[in-house]
């Protein structure tokens, strides 16, 4: 729909009338000035994009929306999601344009699982528009008629350091949305009564979701200001803002505070606390199930004992196991295909205030693409789970490209984030439903070495010390488990009893990985040396075996490491 039918259609559709149009006007007016006057204080200022999205803030907040002003978590509330960390936004999205994945999956939630009234609304600016995670995010809502939905693209035209590269051909925005399969309309974002209009248009479109294009102005009322692009980043001189505030306030007509229309409440009451595996894992000792089989088995076995737990998959369903959660829960499965960064946004967006249990599925190298996804969402404090398989060099006939060789180093580094590491189908099983534990799995008074590994260098170091045995050469072997956070106790305890020696093994770069957390978390204490074996350059493909033996972490290496140490 081009700009002029959108103005033009308001006779046709009862709207708003003039005295609230008025306020609306207002409303906007004061948000201004509160933009100004908080910039104002700041060394680095974001005065001008806060200016332009006025009258959109004012039409959705007081006219559009509904939720309650007391309960900004009330699950029954209409979403909005925004790039600032507010009690009302939920996620902290910040410049990289991950907002509207995090919307699909609330508009997802509210759609498919809580089957409720709630929608979605989404502010992007024109130039987060540019990322490759937006697009990835218009093809899912399109795909999956998230027609609960609301993206409106705030084109102010000016980027960080200067216009942006389509400046104010908001025809541009309206083709590629359309494209998408999206339902678009073109709006003069200042003009209040067709934001109300085009947004109750938006309500009433079925199986699609919409995208609304509106063209805005920087710093809009601000005489000199206005569509300038020298003043990103730059705070406004306390004289010349007390000037343009009593310029705006001099606009200001009504008094009138407008409440927001109240939500329905529909949403269903969960509860997604205290899951807890109601029988025990059925492998014995000798089974030879992959990990990643495993943790399929798992998450189908968890999908029945609570129905928020929800499986998102980057079209690696075949490889990860995470067919068989599929197959025995269909309707919690969100396939999401390869578009990782989208993917880990959806998962955020779903487990927003705390509406389901959600579980991300891909190779672990791939996380690599999302890692400000990751980020972002520790900033915020949310709850997934990230499951990635395919990791180290042990994959065998697979490319480098496949071989997960900076993952632990990569979640190491993310706040709050516990890092699992199971080396069996019985540890798998157990690390979708704990949140931390670290064991001994061979140990004696007469261990000389103390030996860490997880994952498949825990079974090289298990042949190991069967090898080393048989020349009367004992050494003490920990399945690590969980990477963060570190059983410290354990580990000194076990060094101490071993010399002080301890060799770790691991299938990663030694960067970040459990070698240095190893090291750190014994640097404190004296008479300790840790040796780590690790991959130390490009690996090659080939299989399981000889991937190991080349990158020098294979039982064979581990044998002469320790015989090495004690020759020492």
């Amino acid at each position: 729909m081009s700009e002029a039918e959108a103005s033009g259609g308001m006779a046709s559709n009862s709207g708003p009338d003039e005295k609230t149009l008025q306020v609306l006007r207002d409303m906007a007016n004061r948000l201004r000035i509160r933009s100004i006057r908080a910039t104002s204080t700041s060394t680095t200022s974001h005065l001008t994009p806060c200016s332009s999205a006025a009258e959109i803030m004012s039409v959705l907040f007081f006219y559009t929306m509904r939720y309650k002003q007391a309960d900004p978590e009330n699950p029954n509330n209409d979403r909005f999601i925004l790039s600032k960390g507010l009690p009302f936004v939920n996620v902290a999205t910040g410049w990289p344009g991950q907002g509207l994945g995090v919307a699909c999956g609330m508009a997802y939630t509210g759609k498919y699982f809580d089957q409720a009234s709630y929608r979605v609304f989404c502010l992007l600016g024109d130039g987060e528009s540019t990322e490759g995670s937006v697009w990835e995010a218009l093809a899912f809502a399109s795909y999956y008629n998230l027609d609960n939905l609301v993206a409106i693209f705030d084109v102010n035209r000016i980027g960080h350091s200067g216009s942006m590269s389509v400046e104010h051909c908001i025809t541009v925005y309206q083709k590629r949305c359309e494209a998408f399969g999206w339902n678009t309309y073109m709006v003069d974002g200042r003009n209040v009564e067709t934001l109300c209009h085009v947004f109750s248009q938006a309500a009433q479109v079925r199986g699609k979701p919409t995208a609304v294009i509106a063209k805005t102005f920087r710093a809009r009322s601000m005489p000199n200001v206005e569509d300038a692009e020298s003043w990103y980043g730059r705070p406004m001189p306390k004289e010349r803002a007390d000037a343009i505030i009593n310029l705006i306030e001099s606009q200001i007509q009504t008094n009138r505070i407008l409440v927001p229309p109240a939500p329905i409440e529909d949403s269903p009451q969960i509860n997604i606390m205290d899951i807890n595996m109601t029988s025990t894992p059925v492998y014995i000792a000798d089974d030879t199930v992959s990990t990643q089989k495993a943790c399929g088995l798992a998450l189908a076995k968890l999908g029945h004992e609570n129905d928020r737990v929800i499986v998102l998959n980057g079209d690696t369903k075949n490889s990860n196991f995470s067919d068989i959660f599929k197959k025995e829960h269909p309707e919690r499965f969100i396939q999401c295909y390869s578009a990782e960064q989208n993917m880990v946004n959806v998962a955020l967006g779903c487990a927003t205030r705390d509406r389901t249990i959600a579980f991300v599925c891909t190779f672990a190298a791939f996380f690599t693409r999302a890692f400000d996804q990751i980020h972002m969402g520790a900033i915020s404090q949310m709850n997934i789970n990230l499951i990635g398989s395919h990791c180290g060099v042990s994959i065998g006939d697979d490319n480098p490209y496949h071989m997960a060789l900076e993952d632990l180093a990569i979640f190491r580094a993310i706040p709050n984030c516990t890092v699992f590491y199971p080396s069996d189908a019985i540890a798998t099983e157990h690390a979708v439903y704990l949140a931390a534990n670290t064991k001994v799995v061979r140990c004696s008074d007469n261990d000389k070495v103390t030996v860490i590994g997880a994952g498949v260098t825990l079974h090289e170091a298990l042949l190991a010390a069967d090898e080393l045995s048989k020349e009367d050469i004992s050494i003490r072997v920990i399945d690590l488990f969980t990477i963060k956070p570190l059983d410290t106790a354990t580990i000194i305890s076990s060094a101490k009893a071993t010399s002080g020696r301890i060799i770790t093994v691991e299938e990663h770069y030694p960067e970040g990985g459990i070698g240095e957390a190893v090291c750190a978390a014994v640097s404190m204490e004296p008479n300790i040396i840790v040796h780590q074996l690790a991959v130390m350059g490009v690996p090659q493909h080939g299989r399981s075996s000889e991937a190991l033996d080349f990158s020098g972490i294979s039982a064979r290496h581990i044998n002469m490491a320790v015989k090495c140490i004690l020759m020492n």
